[in-house]
């Protein structure tokens, strides 16, 4: 068998995962990742902002 040593390890693991306090500092990854644009320039908010198009 063998097993049980392997799994308990795993059990361990994916509880050290599953609870522990994950510390994210979402401004640095905001800054890191270069979405420091305005999601309005983006994503228009309404359809009536775009110029017409010529049919």
């Amino acid at each position: 068998m063998g097993r049980g040593r392997a799994k308990a390890k795993q059990t361990k693991v994916a509880r050290q995962l599953k609870y522990a306090n994950h510390h994210i500092d979402y401004d640095r990854l905001r800054e890191e990742l270069g979405a420091d644009t305005r999601r309005e320039e983006l994503y228009p908010s309404t359809a009536e902002q775009e110029p017409e198009r010529a049919q």
